[in-house]
């Protein structure tokens, strides 16, 4: 099948060694941080909280968060473009969806005097909420609907990427507790450009037949 949607699916591939000489563009940079705010939700939600980690000091400190741990993928903090951590709010709640349904009145989705309205859509956030107000399983959910549209925008702009849930989720969140202020970070993302010792982008790309994972009905 030749299609450009297609194209840029075959193209991408895991990264396994990053060039660190080559860096991502600022223009497409923000593209890419502009595809993450449009990332869909369940009801909008937008419960994640995107830190990216560029300067020098913020690769040291992601640095020491594998110590423990998956020590395989520090290189990449290092090497990359950029390392993005991708977190959710584990404890959505209405205040938080105020903030969206402000959003409404100002972008003219939602009329001022219709709002309440759109406040009966919270009612799906309320049904993933616990006994303690943990809303973990839902939003952690939403976050990697941004990280899917993340990649497949990354290969639109043929940017190499790494999703990376192979990190020390509680080193990470404690090092870097400030900026993700009450958010929770269990992946990450490495962009750049591959290097050509990368033994993976030279292999073929290889999924399931269809037949094994789509079945019309």
């Amino acid at each position: 099948m030749s299609h450009p949607v297609i194209d840029d699916l075959l193209w991408r591939k895991t990264t396994k060694k990053y060039d660190s000489s080559k860096k991502v563009s600022e223009q497409d940079l923000a593209i890419l941080f502009e595809a993450m705010r449009l990332s869909p939700s369940s009801i909008n939600s937008q419960p994640w909280k995107f830190v990216v980690i560029e300067s020098d000091e913020a690769r040291q400190r992601m640095s020491k968060t594998f110590s423990r741990m998956h020590e395989y993928n520090q290189p990449h903090v290092f090497e990359s473009s950029q390392f993005i951590l991708f977190a959710y709010n584990p404890r959505y709640n209405r205040s938080d969806f105020d903030k969206v349904v402000a959003q409404y009145i100002e972008d003219g989705r939602v009329k001022t005097e219709d709002s309440n309205k759109a406040y009966g859509a919270f009612v799906f956030a309320e049904n993933n909420t616990d006994e303690t107000g943990d809303t973990s399983c839902w939003t952690r959910a939403q976050t990697y609907l941004a990280l899917g549209n993340s990649l497949h925008t990354l290969a639109r702009l043929k940017i190499d990427a790494t999703p990376i849930e192979g990190i020390d989720a509680e080193l990470v969140n404690k090092e870097f507790e400030k900026e993700l202020d009450g958010y929770y970070c269990e992946v990450a993302l490495a962009i750049g450009y591959h290097h050509n010792d990368d033994f993976n982008a030279k292999l073929p790309k290889s999924r399931l037949n269809m037949d094994e994972v789509l079945l019309r009905i």
